[in-house]
């Protein structure tokens, strides 16, 4: 039979519909203002904790929508923001450090659809509101950390291969080595050709010295590195957010921009990504006198510092690792039961710890954390951002044996410091510090606007087409549109799955793909005319008009899905947004216009044994 659907694609069509419409239906629910508590501890939240955290805010006169505990994380739901603001002051003022207190928009999808799965789609900055932030990288800052650790290199360099020198300093952009005698030059340069390559070695007229730089190719590479590894300590630092779908991505050679849909707080959003701190450790010198030191004779070697009770304390300039060299920690105990954080190290800093645990077993080591505050100060009439380096030393831990990969930092004051270390630990430090230099709010209600005029400008587009169709084409113009219905529904329940992030150029795309749908139910229309048109049998010519412009659909929808995985791969932000739903609402338009709509004529037309015109 021409005009007949075997039973397992009728079958098909059916399943199709009721998947899409199960996956489409959380987008109809909306959101709750809530406030999430996880603990900041590797041990979870209690039902008991979480029935005290419940009785403080109805203690406090707060009407909860909803409370829910699950997996050691607790969620409250209220009916307004102002409610949930005013509970999420309370609890951090309650909780303390220990508990991380977010501010959300939980979905209010019903618990069957979620335990199928279903989720609604994840909403952009600019239809869910939330905080934009561009932050810029200190690359003058990155280059000059990465010219210290060449300077301690190569000092460490000449003392392994017993070079005799005067002195290795920093000096305008150049490390200058002075040697105690010229013959001991060809040494140094074969040293230098063989470890340190991303060096550029100049020669001066004094025959006992040798200045180095930085290559040009090594300081695009340190600076590339610096955005890199800042991006992704920014990620693990949003994640203390609970933010769903955060957008962190590189703009630029220099800056970094960070879009936080749904978040309120902008306040604590910029307390936790605006914190430019990195920590280093390095070896205590016990050697000399720390009074001296702060009187102004500081040793060659070494560099005074101040511990957070103010006490002084002499460090050697040598720096083992630092903050970013850390891939993992965790707080514990040591054999004594002594509040400890186990630390994990990447290869690099591995290498540099068991060399020099080595060589200073029993010997004390400091933590130092390093911060850089920015402030805006008026000098003469006018704004100037001036920048402040703080530095600290936080912990001092004896080293009791030799260890690179994984060890143990001790002499902490208690397990809260322990805790609280690992997690700055764990959290990674920036390579380079950064500023916020632009900041802009979307507020919920003009994100709510926004879905609202995406959603008419797709509803009025759909009825237009709708309305043409029907009127030009009749029965076969309505089985055109409920094809397309079944093409956006397909889509809304395939970005769903995929929890994709829909943006107003997703909109956009959504309204392109409704268009280009019923382009391909057109083309069909028409060709089922020309060929009523040549004689053809009702039949025939709806057999012939689906056979036939299938070739014509299947050129056109490549075409465009080539440009649209085009701009997904070549484009960013926006434009991937847009690009991702266009290409899978070609994907969904393909089955909608053939299949669907020829189901649809074939269980209008296809049983009929005698069929003399068609309503098109």
């Amino acid at each position: 039979m021409q005009n007949h659907y075997p039973l397992w694609k009728n079958l098909l069509v059916l399943i199709v519909f009721v998947v899409s419409a199960i996956y489409a239906l959380p987008n109809l629910y909306g959101d709750d203002p809530s406030v999430q508590v996880a603990s900041t501890r590797p041990a979870k939240l209690t039902q008991e904790q979480a029935n005290q955290v419940e009785s403080t805010i109805k203690t406090a006169g707060f009407n909860i929508k909803a409370f829910e505990f699950k997996d050691g994380h607790i969620l409250a739901r209220f009916n307004n923001t102002d409610d949930q603001l005013k509970a999420a002051d309370l609890l951090r003022d309650k909780m303390g450090d220990d508990y991380n207190v977010a501010l959300n928009l939980a979905p209010t999808t019903p618990a069957w659809l979620r335990s199928l799965g279903a989720e609604a789609m994840y909403l952009g900055l600019d239809l869910r509101g939330g905080v934009h932030f561009l932050m810029e990288v200190d690359m003058d800052a990155a280059v000059k950390q990465a010219e210290e650790r060449y300077n301690d290199d190569v000092r460490l360099a000449l003392r392994n291969e017993k070079i005799r020198y005067q002195s290795v300093s920093k000096d305008s952009g150049f490390i200058k080595v002075k040697l105690n005698s010229a013959d001991d030059k060809p040494a140094l340069l074969k040293l230098l050709s063989k470890d340190f390559r991303a060096l550029e070695v100049t020669e001066p007229n004094e025959q006992d010295q040798v200045w180095l730089k930085l290559s040009e190719k090594e300081v695009r590479e340190t600076k590339k590195f610096a955005v890199a590894q800042n991006m992704t300590t920014l990620r693990n630092r949003v994640n203390e957010l609970g933010v769903s779908e955060p957008v962190i991505q590189q703009q630029g050679e220099n800056r970094i921009v960070v879009q936080l849909p749904g978040v309120q707080d902008t306040t604590r959003a910029k307390e936790i990504l605006g914190t430019t701190a990195t920590l280093e450790y390095r070896l205590v010198d016990v050697e000399h006198d720390v009074q001296k030191a702060v009187e102004g004779h500081v040793p060659v070697g070494s560099r005074l510092y101040y511990e957070r009770n103010g006490n002084p304390i002499l460090l050697d300039r040598r720096v083992i690792v630092t903050g970013d060299q850390i891939v993992d920690s965790s707080s514990g105990v040591d054999q004594d039961g002594r509040p400890s954080v186990n630390i994990s190290l990447n290869g690099v800093g591995a290498a540099k710890m068991g060399k020099l645990t080595q060589a200073n077993i029993g010997k004390p080591m400091a933590v130092v954390f390093i911060e850089y505050k920015v402030e805006t100060k008026v000098v003469n009439g006018q704004k100037v951002r001036h920048k402040e380096k703080v530095e600290k030393v936080i912990n001092v831990a004896t080293i009791q044996g030799v260890f690179s990969h994984r060890f143990q930092t001790t002499g902490l004051d208690s397990p809260q410091e322990a805790r609280n270390l690992s997690l700055l630990l764990r959290a990674g430090a920036l390579v380079a510090p950064i500023d916020i230099v632009e900041e802009r709010t979307v507020g919920p209600s003009l994100g709510q606007e926004n879905i609202g005029k995406g959603v008419n400008s797709n509803l009025y587009g759909f009825i237009a087409v709708a309305f043409f169709m029907i009127i030009y084409y009749r029965i076969f113009g309505l089985f055109s549109i409920v094809a397309l219905s079944m093409n956006v529904l397909m889509l809304v329940a395939v970005l769903s799955l995929l929890q994709a992030t829909l943006t107003l150029p997703g909109m956009a795309g959504i309204a392109l793909t409704v268009g280009m749908a019923i382009d391909a139910n057109v083309l069909i229309n028409e060709r089922i005319r020309e060929e009523l048109r040549i004689g053809m049998t009702p039949g025939a010519a709806i057999y012939a008009g689906y056979e036939r412009a299938f070739a014509t659909i299947l050129d056109s929808n490549i075409t465009t899905l080539i440009a649209g995985i085009a701009l997904f791969m070549l484009g960013s932000g926006p434009i991937r947004g847009f690009a991702l739903v266009l290409c899978i609402g070609i994907l969904t338009s393909m089955f909608s216009a053939v299949v669907v709509s020829r189901a649809l004529v074939n269980l209008a037309y296809g049983g009929q044994r005698k069929l003399d015109k068609l309503a098109i």
